[in-house]
């Protein structure tokens, strides 16, 4: 049967693509992990990873066993967290998934807020680039407690935390002899229709962004040309700033003292965001849930 151990390595061996790191960073010998996936090979009954001369990739089989594994081990370590606070001990670890935009913005105020109240638990994040891909994580057991776009479906609780104003970033304003760049307005709100046949900061296919983005320009009636396209959330501003062209953002992500300009889209732009566990969560997920909830301020989920 296979044990934490086994599953352990070989989730290490995935995600470090080679044998010889993961035995550095479990700090074991390559020999004894290599024993040890076998063994789980053997096991499982056939091959989990094909051995390549650079790296490894997974089979068939291997790739049916690994979200299991990785459940195995997020459930294990729930259980060892469950065992020190149930023996009194003041500490243990809650990992929090979300969507890169949300780390960058809404969840630092919970972190810091958490951290003053609890001191001894560490936050693990794991962050994701799309909400199919959050909510894949959380239903693997990756995590106790995700934050990002509200599921379509869910087994579990889910608190819905209001709506996310996006915001258009544009280079700053000019003197007030010159004339606004581009034909953008004087007054803070710009229609996306008038940005039509304006390249754009654009997002990388894979960052859920870009859906946004799309949906947005497509409500207004145009596709977005993209004048370059960036897998980091937090450098959209920053090149929109920069002048390479207006860019779609949360507008929690915009960093202080940002030397571009803010204009607001009319028709608003906005996305639901949730904080959603598993059934039944423990004590510590469900107080992190609650920190969440009464942290987060974003307009009702109502829109009002």
């Amino acid at each position: 049967m296979a044990t934490l151990r086994q599953l352990a390595y070989l989730v290490t061996v995935v995600d470090t693509g080679s044998f010889t790191r993961a035995a550095e960073l479990l700090h074991v010998s390559q020999p004894a992990l290599s024993h040890q996936v076998r063994a789980l090979e053997r096991d499982a009954g056939g091959p989990l990873l094909e051995r390549l001369p650079r790296g490894v990739r997974l089979t068939p089989t291997g790739r049916a066993m690994l979200p299991h594994a990785r459940a195995a081990l997020a459930d294990a370590e729930r259980a060892r967290t469950a065992a020190r606070r149930a023996a009194g001990l003041d500490g243990g670890e809650i990992q929090v998934a979300a969507v890169y935009s949300v780390t960058l913005g809404l969840l630092l105020p919970v972190l810091r807020l958490w951290h003053e109240r609890h001191p001894r638990t560490r936050v693990r994040l794991l962050e994701f680039p799309h909400t199919d891909a959050l909510t894949a994580a959380m239903a693997a057991g990756r995590a106790d407690l995700a934050v990002g776009p509200a599921p379509g479906a869910w087994d579990g609780p889910v608190r819905e935390l209001g709506h996310e104003e996006f915001v258009v970033a544009v280079p700053a304003a000019p003197g007030p002899a010159e004339p606004a760049p581009g034909g953008e307005p004087a007054s803070g709100r710009v229609r996306l229709a008038d940005l039509a046949d304006r390249p754009w900061v654009h997002y990388a296919p894979g960052n859920g962004l870009a859906e946004v983005v799309d949906r947005a320009c497509e409500a207004a009636g145009f596709r977005p040309q993209a004048a370059v396209r960036t897998e980091q959330t937090a450098a959209a501003p920053l090149l929109a700033a920069a002048g390479l062209g207006p860019a779609l953002v949360p507008e929690s992500v915009l960093p202080p003292g940002f030397a571009g300009r803010v204009l607001r889209p009319e028709p608003p732009v906005r996305r639901l965001l949730a904080a959603y566990t598993r059934p039944d969560p423990d004590p510590l997920t469900a107080a992190f849930l609650e920190t969440v909830t009464r942290s987060v301020r974003l307009a009702p989920a109502d829109g009002a």
